[in-house]
């Protein structure tokens, strides 16, 4: 076993195992980790990871890992990455449902529960404002990101025709070269 596959397996380990509040949560400390601790890719690679990692199906934080993993050391890296990522939470939760009928009526850890809920947004809006920021959004751009939000907030529109869409407005950004 290389060393790169072990030490990206233990790195992605430990991101899955402190990292609460899905995918966008992981943001930053897959970041800290993979951008500046190891500099297995730069910070434009990782904004554009992470539009890929969102675009492509699956499990968002391992969508990543996955494209890091593979860069590192082709297919074996991947799976080192993926495995990595995901193993802590299946862990966790063949843990929890062991002993779930233990306390899934335990006051205490439902006000925890209660606690932790406003503190996960918390983990999730940081990393879309500094991705906001990194994706260099100006008084021309800025629109599409609010205007999508509401469409799929408040309208019920599908991810799927967000990413279609914004696709689709990329290339004719980039033929017509507006802006440029």
């Amino acid at each position: 076993m290389s060393n790169i596959f072990w030490e990206s397996f233990k790195t992605f380990f430990k991101i899955g195992m402190f990292t609460l509040g899905g995918g966008y949560a992981m943001i930053p400390l897959i970041e800290e980790e993979v951008v500046n601790r190891h500099r297995w890719i730069d910070r434009k690679e990782m904004l554009d990871l992470i539009a890929i990692a969102q675009s492509c199906p699956g499990v968002f934080a391992i969508n990543i890992s996955i494209f890091v993993g593979y860069k590192l050391n082709k297919v074996r890296g991947a799976v080192a990455t993926a495995l990595g990522t995901a193993l802590p939470s299946f862990l966790i939760i063949l843990a929890i449902a062991i002993f779930f009928h233990q306390f899934e009526d335990n006051r205490v850890i439902a006000a925890m529960f209660k606690g932790i809920r406003p503190a996960v947004v918390a983990l999730i809006a940081v990393p879309t404002f500094n991705l906001a920021k990194r994706a260099q959004l100006n008084w021309f751009t800025i629109w599409i990101p609010v205007v999508s939000a509401l469409l799929i907030w408040l309208l019920g529109v599908s991810p799927i025709w967000i990413i279609i869409a914004a696709g689709v407005g990329g290339y004719i950004y980039g033929k017509v070269g507006i802006g440029n």
